[in-house]
């Protein structure tokens, strides 16, 4: 993956500044609407994942761990269905995470709605959903341009 691509936040920077203005109030709608960091964080993680975005998941994971996210629940969230250490508030986030980033297959059914509508009110439903559409977008623009993701720095042993 050697390969140049245009670096889209580079080359038209006022779009890429209004995307990033937008996931800033998108950020506020969700800390307003009952939407903590920690929840916000499995959200876009799972996005990211289930996108192939390894960038947005290193920028998130490192803000989970910032929120108080243990290692063991990030590593849970691929397999959520599977774990057993989600709340049935984030396993809705995450089933809602996975309609949102595969929308175009099924869309939000009826069946998915009701079910986080159960879970969510109108406000925090809201708010993940403009979540999820923010870091979809910022997947797409980062997969597209093929944003390189480093190597961590060695740790340093006591």
């Amino acid at each position: 993956m050697s390969e140049t691509r245009v670096h889209l936040s580079k080359t038209e920077p006022e779009a890429y500044q209004a995307l990033d203005a937008f996931s800033r109030t998108v950020g506020k709608i969700c800390a307003d609407n009952g939407i903590d960091e920690r929840l916000k964080e499995l959200v876009m993680i799972h996005c990211s994942q289930l996108n192939g975005c390894a960038f947005c998941v290193r920028i998130h994971v490192d803000r989970a761990v910032a929120a108080g996210v243990d290692t063991d629940t990030i590593t849970q969230i691929s397999t959520w269905r599977e774990s057993g250490v989600f709340s049935d508030r984030e396993r809705a986030a995450l089933e809602l995470a996975e309609s949102f980033t595969f929308i175009a297959e099924d869309g939000i059914s009826d069946e998915l709605y009701d079910a986080v509508g159960s879970v969510f009110t109108e406000k925090e439903y809201a708010a993940l959903s403009w979540a999820c559409v923010s870091i979809n977008a910022f997947n797409r623009i980062v997969i597209a341009g093929r944003y390189p993701v480093p190597p961590r720095p060695a740790q340093m042993s006591a």
